[in-house]
């Protein structure tokens, strides 16, 4: 959604993705050609075994070197304009050049030794301490009436997947309807707060169309924004990092916005041929004024924290080394205070303008639907996938 376009078909595992490109829609025979066909063979089984999704910028690159070291030079044709994955993938293993199938096998069980390793240092730190099988992107917990929802994708920068947006709407839905909750507060695991929408949203085109993968991304979207709408608890934003695309966005909606002093605030919208949502086209020119509000959704401003609290984006901004320490303060002492009360405060204030905001919502789906279907739209997706693609 936000910034990065992405929406909403669920993704194949990254098991499945492997098999697919290397066991299932690639025919080739896998002849005797140099050192490094049994390291070869064993990478590819290690490939398969791997529990966390390595990104898409890699994926690109173990697909374009699977298909060197077992075809050579690209030679077939390039994609149409429309085909996404197809022209990405295509463009990852035509960039290989002429490099030999023998260097191309060495690096891919360079990088695939590498993804190994990496695998078993960050296994632990996504395991979540909500009930088995209840949520798998987030880290749920609900003690003395503080509902707290941690985004827990820390290796990927907490960046939203369609699982992380389905669970998060289930997780407003549980602190919304368990009577025992006060506050409901949001934040995130690691360094980042949220890195936005995960590219991966975007790979896969379902085949039924471009058509039809925009207007379910709006209706996800929709349903997703509308949560925050509707939500009828106190919600505190608890921002520990960086926060991009549709969870800044969606602030707007929040009740109180706690910040630390290194978190900055983005929504590339123009960057990737998109536009506004989470309200903000609405929300962020009543809250900071046209100008400020269009120096984010218009131009692509990376704003301070500081700045965040100058356009009214934040509520406080916290000394990073103290950031938990005083927010959790805070926190305690509003779960302390009568909860009916705190609920009938929130739905005067906010009343007025629900259905202004539904309204908005609305509307701002219907755009980005269109805009997920545009040539402009699609150059810029492909821009920023080549520039990624460049660092690797």
């Amino acid at each position: 959604m936000a910034a990065s376009m992405l929406h909403r078909f669920r993704v194949a595992g990254v098991n499945k993705w492997f098999n697919i490109i290397q066991n299932r829609t690639i025919h080739v025979s896998l002849r005797a050609m140099g050192a490094y066909d049994s390291d070869f063979e064993n990478a590819k089984a290690r490939l398969n075994s791997l529990q966390n999704d390595p990104g898409n910028d890699v994926k690109l690159k173990i697909y374009a070197l699977f298909k060197q070291a077992t075809v050579g030079k690209c030679n077939a044709k390039k994609p149409g304009m429309m085909d996404f994955v197809g022209k990405a993938k295509w463009d990852a293993w035509n960039g290989l050049g002429d490099i030999s199938q023998d260097d191309a096998k060495q690096k891919y069980i360079a990088l695939v030794d590498e993804l190994a390793g990496a695998d078993k240092s960050v296994a632990p730190a996504e395991s979540s301490s909500a009930p088995a099988g209840k949520y798998t992107t987030l880290d749920v917990t609900n003690e003395g009436g503080i509902f707290t929802i941690k985004l827990n994708r820390p290796s990927k920068k907490n960046a939203i997947n369609f699982e992380m947006y389905d669970e998060w709407v289930v997780a407003l839905k549980e602190a919304a309807e368990d009577k025992s909750v006060v506050v409901t507060v949001v934040t995130g695991a690691g360094d980042f707060y949220c890195s936005g929408n995960d590219l991966g949203n975007f790979m896969n085109i379902p085949p039924d169309g471009i058509k039809a993968m925009a207007e379910k991304g709006g209706e996800i979207l929709e349903r997703f924004v509308a949560a925050f709408i509707d939500f009828p608890k106190p919600l505190i934003g608890v921002i520990n990092g960086p926060a991009i695309g549709v969870s800044v966005t969606v602030l707007g909606l929040f009740d109180l916005v706690y910040a630390t002093d290194k978190a900055t605030f983005q929504t590339p919208f123009s960057n990737l041929g998109q536009s506004p949502e989470g309200c903000s086209s609405y929300t962020f020119p009543k809250m900071m004024g046209a100008a400020k509000a269009s120096e984010l959704l218009l131009f692509n401003k990376k704003i301070t924290a500081q700045e965040a609290l100058e356009r009214n984006l934040v509520t406080a901004v916290f000394p990073d080394h103290d950031f938990q320490r005083s927010v959790q303060g805070r926190i305690q002492l509003y779960s302390k205070l009568p909860k009916l009360s705190l609920q009938k405060s929130k739905f005067l204030s906010r009343e007025t303008d629900r259905a202004t905001l539904h309204a908005v919502n609305k509307r701002e789906c219907e755009v980005l639907t269109e805009r997920w279907q545009s040539e402009e739209c699609f150059q810029a997706i492909m821009n920023f996938f080549s520039k990624t693609e460049s660092k690797l």
